[in-house]
């Protein structure tokens, strides 16, 4: 809930200066909305206006380019030095320790970003989802149960649209479901009311200083709820069970399995896990039958996990049928083991949201549990992650491999050291640093890197198996964000005679 009222920030800002650093996707939006209030933003980008993503950006504020200063290339930060401000929005991937950031601070602005000012602003109460795996799809859950139980429902952070300058349009009977990343939880004070945490695995330490830091940004989702919140944390991972000593909130456990709930430690919290084939919410020994495992549409143990995880967090708001019915219907969200098409009886699947070796290691098993078998097209950038069982994962489904990614060589390691015998084919196509799709001069290379890897899996692929793009990486190496990947592959697919 907010913490201050929407017309009191309005009264505040008119009139204030502002610095935006980062003119992206959330940001943009932003700098209009600040205008809008009569605020005198000044624009921060390390870009220059000649690129392509940052002029697209800039040309969508022209209309109001004569009340924006802007700061741009490699001196961006030097502009901050030079002047005061009243409050600065940070881009989530620079740290509030950066030296001109705590420059301001030492002069009296206030340091924040546009989603922890969002979260201060909003009327309707917040359900926030973050994790290392399973974010996307659970907040997407949680987001249509909510709406199958009649509930007019806002979805933003890293999914959906920037929120910030709707918060006028929220009343307090509306739910707001945000997907958050440690990017946007570093430093963040401000909880959720209802805060979801998905699973703890190493991630993004190529930005964290150490592991510790990005757990304890997640912790941040939750960290200063009140009595009245409720956090729902994963029992089946150590890292997030322990989480439950540091709520002062309601705790709400989930797991698969069933036993990972009922630890000695923890034996009145509400929980909901698997039993006998059906998924079971419990509170205080009275049980709540959801629906059978059976029954959920998309595939995966983990998929299983998710509706597990969003059954917690809505099951005070909606009816168990709600649930239920999403359960049955839910299609799954792009780039998440999506179905593109079927051709010469081969069946090709879109898994850009794979960033993670962790991430495609739950796809093998969840295609492994249906007995498919294929072709795989991966290989992205690298996050200082860990690769064991990644290698034996994708022997079980994926027997010829085609790679095209920075962290090529991570992932041949891995596979040749856990194939214990088995045969495979492994097809490698040539990286190039600084081949990347958003410049023109480089950006056939990218089309032509992907539809080499595309052709080779038609090749290969036999009637009745499965090409599977499951990227085990970030796109940053080659594109913009996992979608720009996905959306590029799909079409590529589809494109196919």
């Amino acid at each position: 809930m907010s913490n201050i009222g929407f017309d009191d920030f309005k009264r505040f800002i008119k009139g204030k200066k502002a610095a935006v650093i980062g003119v992206g996707i959330s940001n943009t939006p932003l700098i209009r909305w600040l205008v809008s209030l009569d605020c005198k933003v000044t624009a921060c980008d390390k870009m220059t206006a000649d690129d392509p993503v940052l002029k697209k950006n800039i040309e969508a504020l022209s209309d109001i380019a004569g009340k924006i200063e802007w700061s741009l290339g490699e001196s961006y930060l030097s502009h901050l030095n030079d002047d005061f401000y009243d409050i600065v929005f940070k881009t989530p991937k620079m740290r509030f320790e950066t030296p001109e950031l705590a420059a301001l601070k030492a002069k009296g602005s206030i340091l924040t970003t546009e989603m922890e000012l969002f979260m201060n602003l909003c009327p309707a109460q917040i359900f926030a989802i973050t994790g290392s795996d399973g974010k996307t799809t659970t907040t997407t859950l949680t987001s249509e149960i909510l709406k199958q139980a009649g509930y007019t429902v806002w979805i933003g952070g890293n999914i959906g649209t920037p929120l910030l300058d709707k918060v006028s349009e929220m009343s307090s009977d509306d739910k707001v479901v945000l997907e958050l990343s440690s990017f946007q939880l570093l430093g963040m004070k401000t909880p959720a009311d209802v805060a979801v945490i998905t699973n703890i695995t190493p991630n993004h330490l190529d930005f964290h200083k150490d592991y510790d830091e990005y757990i304890q940004a997640k912790v941040n989702i939750f960290r200063n709820q009140g009595p009245f919140g409720k956090v729902i944390l994963n029992a089946g991972c150590d890292l997030t069970y322990d989480m439950k000593d540091v709520a002062r909130s309601r705790v709400d456990l989930f797991s698969a399995n069933k036993d990972n709930c009922m630890r000695t430690d923890s034996p009145n919290y509400r929980r909901a896990y698997t039993e006998n084939g059906r998924l079971i919410y419990e509170d205080k020994g009275v049980k709540t039958d959801i629906c059978g495992v059976d029954e959920i549409f998309i595939p995966g143990e983990h998929n299983v996990e998710n509706f597990l995880a969003a059954t917690c967090a809505v099951i005070d708001y909606v009816k168990p049928e709600d649930i239920a019915y999403v359960a049955k219907n839910f299609k799954g969200v792009p780039h998440r083991i999506e179905f593109i098409r079927e051709l010469d009886g081969v069946r090709w699947y879109n898994s850009s949201i794979d960033t993670s070796p962790n991430r495609s290691l739950n796809t093998m098993n969840a295609l492994a549990a249906r007995s498919e078998k294929g072709v795989l097209i991966c290989g992205g950038a690298d996050k200082k992650c860990i690769y064991d069982k990644l290698g034996d994962a994708i022997l079980k489904v994926c027997d010829r491999i085609i790679i095209y990614g920075s962290n090529a060589d991570l992932v041949t390691d891995i596979i040749a050291k856990e194939a214990n015998g088995r045969k495979y084919e492994l097809y490698r196509i040539p990286d190039r640093e600084g081949d990347v799709y958003e410049f023109p001069e480089t950006r056939e290379n990218v089309v032509n890197a992907y539809k080499e890897a595309i052709n080779k899996a038609r090749e290969w692929a036999k009637p009745g198996e499965i090409v599977i793009m499951s990227s085990i990486g970030t796109s940053y190496d080659h594109f913009r964000h996992f979608e720009h990947r996905g959306d590029m592959f799909r079409d590529m697919v589809n494109e196919l005679k």
